[in-house]
């Protein structure tokens, strides 16, 4: 690699002679060398003899402790350029560190995360009452598979007139008229309209009526978890349906229902669904006929 460079002689420091002044000014001089690694004092040596060919600068007496400075210089220059190096690569690397740290703990928090929000869930939850419902400060509820029966006391002598009842798809309204209402809220699922009712009559106290409110589900394979929701959920794994209502299904409908409530004993006690004891019958006659093959680093999800 070459380095060109150019010098420009000055005499600083002392006096020109009367013979010098009447000479003409100095002219720069340029200083060519190749640069050669493997012997890098070769182009100070050739420095120092183009400075002795050119001037008398090696002649002075400071020359040689000024020159010391400048090597001086360029060393603390470098040392300062290698360390301000070393701080740059340390800091980047703290901070791919702290990076990777922080991504850690996130994906830890994700995989809590899912966790805490099954816990609370949880702990939301309340066991259902007998009806396999909610019983309130001011109205309660019980279900079936098929239905939904609603109960809102109201105060004796109340008749049907003064009664608010809106029934939709998916909103549900009770209430009497020139009051707020006593329960309004998007219902948990969809209901059948056509097929739902509302009365009012008595029950066994004296001092009250009751709104009763019989909603149909649309689909009648699911217990519901709250009546409206943002309400209470119960704990659908602890619903308990009749024996006595199951035999009025039909077949098809009663085998599902039996297989739902096989499988929510079967994941209150840790142990596998119906769908999941069949797939490893399935996988275990499966091996069963091909004895040839390797299952023992298979992983079956």
């Amino acid at each position: 690699m070459a380095l060109i460079s150019e010098y420009e002689e000055e005499e600083s420091g002392t006096k020109p002679s009367s013979s010098a002044a009447s000479s003409p000014p100095a002219q720069p001089s340029t200083f060519t060398a190749t640069f050669d690694p493997s012997n890098p004092l070769g182009i100070v040596e050739k420095l120092f003899d183009f400075l002795a060919a050119e001037s008398d600068y090696l002649s002075k007496d400071a020359a040689e402790k000024e020159i010391a400075a400048v090597v001086k210089a360029a060393k603390e220059k470098r040392k300062r350029k290698e360390e301000a190096a070393e701080r740059e690569k340390a800091a980047a690397a703290a901070k791919a560190a702290e990076s990777n740290k922080r991504l850690k703990e996130e994906e830890k928090e994700k995989k809590k995360k899912p966790e805490k929000e099954e816990e609370k869930g949880a702990r939301a939850s309340t066991v259902p009452n007998k009806g396999n419902g909610l019983d309130m400060d001011n109205y309660s509820w019980t279900q079936t598979l098929q239905e939904v029966t609603v109960l809102v006391p109201v105060p004796h002598g109340t008749k049907s007139r003064f009664v608010v009842c809106d029934i939709k798809k998916n909103h549900l309204k009770i209430g009497l008229k020139g009051q707020p209402p006593i329960l309004e809220g998007e219902l948990y699922k969809p209901i059948k309209v056509d097929d739902c009712y509302w009365s009012i009559g008595m029950v066994s106290t004296e001092d009250q009526n009751t709104i009763s409110v019989l909603l149909t589900k649309h689909d009648q394979m699911e217990w519901w978890k709250s009546l409206v929701k943002g309400g209470p959920e119960i704990d659908t794994q602890k619903v308990e349906p009749e024996n006595s209502k199951l035999a009025d299904l039909d077949p098809e409908t009663r085998q599902t229902v039996e297989k739902m409530m096989f499988d929510q004993r079967q994941k209150q006690m840790g142990r596998p669904t119906s769908d999941e004891i069949q797939k490893q019958d399935i996988l275990k006659k499966f091996m069963a006929e091909h004895p040839e093959m390797d299952f023992s680093r298979a992983k079956i999800n």
